[in-house]
């Protein structure tokens, strides 16, 4: 699907929470839900703060998506998300019927929208989620690159600082 006029805005603050969440130490991914042109849900991982292995962006989300618009189902409901869903995360939204999924960088390791899997798009599952890659990618790919890179640079630091270093 084409890149809608609205997508690039609505990425920016999914962004904002990738940053967000990656200085308090989490994996920089922000996901925003969008409901008929409003933000209902804006969040970012929350795995390490929560001890939760479920606390991905997306995950969280819609949990909110759902309490807010006192629904579970969200057709007419966009998620915008800073790197391709995770098995996990794209079964929650086919779960909550989703009606679209924009995300900005694809993820070869564990991407089930397009990359390693196409759930969304699965005619073996009971929903279909129409899919926009690409919005944003580059400012998406830079911060999840400089988030990694920091974490290398500081595990060297710890290895060379240790005493057995």
């Amino acid at each position: 699907m084409a890149i809608e006029t609205h997508d690039e805005y609505f990425m920016d603050r999914a962004l904002q929470a990738a940053a967000e969440a990656g200085s308090l130490g989490e994996v920089p991914i922000g996901a925003v839900l969008v409901h008929e042109g409003e933000i209902v849900a804006v969040t970012g991982n929350r795995r390490e703060r929560d001890h939760d292995p479920t606390a991905h962006a997306e995950v969280l989300a819609l949990r909110i998506g759902g309490r807010v618009l006192g629904t579970w189902r969200l057709m007419e409901c966009t998620l915008y998300v800073t790197l391709e869903p995770c098995p996990m995360c794209m079964g929650a939204c086919i779960n909550g019927r989703l009606g679209r999924l924009v995300f900005a960088c694809r993820d070869q390791k564990a991407g089930a929208a397009v990359s390693c899997y196409q759930m969304g798009t699965d005619d073996r599952l009971n929903h279909h989620i129409v899919i926009t890659e690409g919005v944003r990618k580059q400012a998406a790919s830079r911060v999840l690159s400089s988030f990694f890179a920091s974490l290398r640079t500081r595990s060297r630091q710890i290895a060379i600082d240790s005493p057995s270093g």
